[in-house]
């Protein structure tokens, strides 16, 4: 019995040591990353243990064995520790290698400027547990050999101990030298220079190939201030200026350029280019331009033309098409131009404006438009000047001018028989009118009288409204003195022919009457009519007187119904208009009752001029 017993124990035994085990969690099922192993091997269940990180890692874990399983109480997973930012080195940069941030295990790597060396010993710098290892790396600055130069040349720069970069510049001393070789020279990253020291040597220079033109006259080698002599191809123009040799080589470049014109202007003013979108012509090209309204070619005053590129690069005309305006009228004798003209002149505009002394406005506006052909009246102001004077019956000095300036003096003399019979002179005056004219009147030649002769002395011809008195001659009558006045016609008034007197009158023969003479009265008549009949005169007796051997009316008798002499009328006067009416005409300032007055029963009714 007691062997099943133990057996039955001992199984008992092995179960529970097995339960036992399969509660137990192991430490080799943590997978966790980057985290220093469990210290033991395995753990029991409701046991804990913590985990840390590896060097380098910051963060940890808590687990709990729970029925041989782990269980997380507390989870900050394992990261790499941050450093700070390395530092900067002057003249240098540093690249990352690693990674991408600056975290435990990475390198930064440093690399000095182009013309810088490092002078430490690492280039690197890692991101260790404590930090950066390492101190930053120095870049200090390349260095190159000190300069040295002949007596002829200087050097101006760091020439002791030049640095990366350092520019040295070489002269010659004497202005007649060039520098053989580079002027200027630089310290490199290598530690050298760039070129050797120069030297001087004679200046010189060599005529370069020109296209499109050649050398006049070339020489191998070209002293210094020597010209260089060069012609270019047709159709091309040397550059302005003439080359000479100098100490950095010619003044000028010798190059040909060809020859073009630019078309400046395209749009202001114009209206038409033909070929159109064109500006750059060569030489012997045209190009014909049309302005717009208002817009011409300046000088020539056209509105549309041609333009040719001519051998020289310039236009045979300026291809400009300019506003239409006028000039200042400087020249047209217009008083103050520049104020009466300032301003706006374009065309269509109008000025008010005055002339000089001695000139008038050409119209009585005295208003100028701008037109094309420019200011219009045109001329503007025209000089005062006196026509040549038309005096009838003279003849001017030196003879006449078709115009005379103002102030001019012209003297002329009435033809024989006018008067004045002195010369007259006469001056044009600021209004263009002649001064002092006296018109020529006719005088009156010495009259002609049969049978008279005139008293005191005799002359050939007598002004106007001159006085002669003349007697007739003994025999003739009158028997007193005329006197005579020459009128503004030239005619004497006044004339009595002289008549041989005669001692009767002549028989006359009476009609219805007859005739009585008074041997006594040699001079008048007396006459009566028959019954029925009248004397003209309307008086009882009628008479008549004698002159000169003639009677100065016939006597003569009328019927006694006919009216005879018209009556006389104060302050007016008669016209017999038939045998039976006469017409009243009464003084300036009086008035007639009748226009007329008839015959009635052989009188004539009583005519009346009232003021």
């Amino acid at each position: 019995m007691r062997v099943p017993v133990k057996l039955l124990g001992f199984g008992f035994l092995l179960f529970f040591l097995n339960c036992t085990r399969c509660q137990e969690c192991l430490r080799e099922n943590i997978i966790y990353e980057n985290t220093e192993p469990a210290v033991k091997a395995s753990y029991a269940d409701g046991e804990r243990v913590k985990l840390i990180c590896r060097t380098g890692y910051i963060g940890f874990y808590r687990l709990k064995c729970e029925k041989g399983e782990w269980k997380k109480t507390i989870e900050r997973p394992c990261a790499k520790k941050q450093c700070s930012h390395p530092g900067d080195t002057p003249n240098g940069s540093f690249e990352l290698k690693g990674g991408t941030e600056f975290v435990f295990g990475v390198t930064v790597v440093y690399k000095c400027n182009k013309g810088y060396e490092m002078t430490s010993s690492f280039n690197h710098r890692s991101c260790r547990a404590q930090g950066w290892d390492n101190t930053v790396p120095v870049c200090e600055v390349v260095k190159c050999p000190a300069i040295r130069t002949d007596e002829g040349v200087t050097a101006s720069g760091n020439t002791t101990e030049g640095s990366y970069g350092d520019v040295i510049r070489f002269e010659c001393v004497s202005s007649d030298k060039m520098i053989d070789g580079s002027s200027e020279i630089h310290c490199e990253e290598t530690g050298k220079w760039s070129d050797v020291v120069p030297k001087c040597k004679d200046i010189t220079c060599t005529a370069p190939p020109i296209p499109n033109g050649y050398v006049l006259d070339l020489q191998r080698k070209y002293k210094k201030d020597a010209p260089l002599k060069y012609k270019c191809d047709k159709t091309f123009k040397p550059r302005e200026g003439i080359p000479k040799c100098a100490k950095f080589g010619w003044t000028v470049k010798p190059e040909c350029d060809e020859v073009n014109c630019v078309l400046k202007s395209t749009t202001y003013g114009v209206k038409m280019i033909i070929p159109h979108g064109k500006t750059i012509f060569r030489a012997g090209e045209s190009v014909e331009i049309t302005c717009s309204e208002k817009y011409w070619f300046f000088g020539p005053k056209e509105t549309k033309r041609t333009f040719t590129c001519k051998a020289d690069g310039k236009w045979d005309n300026e291809p400009v098409c300019a506003e239409i305006t006028c000039e200042t009228p400087y020249d047209q004798h217009v008083y103050s131009p520049y104020y009466y003209f300032s301003g706006d002149k374009k065309l269509g505009v109008k000025r008010s404006y005055r002339c000089e002394s001695g000139y008038r406005p050409t119209e009585a506006e005295a208003e100028a438009t701008c037109t094309r052909d420019g200011w219009t009246p045109n001329p503007l102001c025209a000089e005062i000047m006196c026509a040549a004077p038309n005096i009838p019956n003279t003849e001017t000095d030196g003879g006449q001018r078709e115009k005379y300036k103002i102030k001019s003096r012209i003297k002329y003399k009435c033809h024989p028989g006018f008067e004045p019979e002195e010369p007259v002179e006469i001056t044009c005056d600021p209004e263009g009118q002649w001064r002092g004219i006296q018109q020529c009147t006719e005088m009156c030649a010495t009259p002609t009288i049969p049978n008279a002769e005139i008293v005191g002395r005799q002359r050939s011809y007598y002004g106007i409204y001159s006085s002669i008195r003349y007697e007739c001659r003994s025999g003739f009558e009158p028997e007193e003195s005329v006197q005579i006045t020459c009128d503004p016609e030239g005619q004497w008034r006044g004339i009595q022919q002289c008549v041989k007197i005669s001692k009767l009158c002549r028989e006359s023969f009476l009609e219805n009457g007859f005739i009585h003479i008074d041997p006594s009265n040699k001079e008048e008549i007396f006459y009566s009519c028959d019954p029925g009949y009248k004397p003209f005169s309307g008086n009882w007796w009628g008479s008549v007187t004698c002159r000169k051997g003639s009677q100065f009316e016939e006597p003569r008798c009328i019927r006694e119904e006919e009216c005879g002499a018209l009556p006389s009328v104060h302050h007016g006067k008669l016209t017999l208009r038939d045998p039976e009416t006469a017409d009243v005409e009464c003084d300036p300032g009086f008035m007639s009752t009748n226009r007329s007055i008839k015959c009635t029963n052989g009188r004539w009714e009583k005519p009346v001029c009232k003021g």
